[in-house]
Formats: structure tokens, sequence, C-alpha cells
């Protein structure tokens, strides 16, 4: 006897895939690169904040502007500061668009 296949629908799929912001983080959309692993990036809740990309990401992405990127506000500096957790392809901005995950009509 072969195994029972589960279907899955293409909407569980989806979204099972996409990272989904979680407490304490914040989406932004990235608007220059500082050098020295930082960059400038433009939250949702209208703040402008330094974020650094951490070794684990370093070498593994690639960030440019205008990118949907996921942030984490540090406790301390809690609106200048903040550290890149995960990059959206332009698939996936789209997605949280339609969603309505994203507050403000931006330029993803």
């Amino acid at each position: 006897m072969g195994k029972k296949k589960f279907e899955i629908s293409p909407e569980e799929l989806e979204v099972s895939r996409i990272r989904i912001p979680r407490q304490g983080e914040v989406l932004g959309i990235v608007e220059m690169m500082l050098g020295a692993d930082k960059l400038r990036v433009k939250c949702e809740d209208g703040n402008v904040r330094i974020s650094r990309i951490p070794g684990r990401l370093r070498k593994r992405v690639w960030v440019r502007p205008n990118d949907l990127v996921l942030v984490q506000p540090w406790v301390v500096q809690t609106n200048v500061r903040a550290d890149l957790i995960f990059i959206y392809t332009h698939t996936q901005a789209n997605w949280l668009k339609r969603k309505g995950f994203m507050k403000t009509n931006s330029s993803v």
C-alpha cells in the first residue's frame, strides 16, 4: 500500500512560506545603503531607523534600495536603531500588500 497523499491548498502553502511580522517587528523599505553593513530603513510606524545586517545574514543576502525588509527595533534606542531580520522578494512584497500587512502605499 502506498502512502496517503495530503492535499494542501495553494493559500495555505503560500502563507506558510512568507515570513509575517510578529510582535515587536516592523516592516520597512530600504532608503539607502550606508556602508559597514548598515542601512537606512523607513519603517511602517513612521520612524527612519539605522539598521544593521547581523553576521548570520551578512554574506548570504544582498540588500538594495527600495527592498522590503523586516526589522526588529533595539530595546535601548527604539526609534533610532534596528536589526535586519528578513528580506522579502518582490513577489512576497506584492503578496503582503494584497493581504493588507503593509499599511502605507509604498513603492515596492
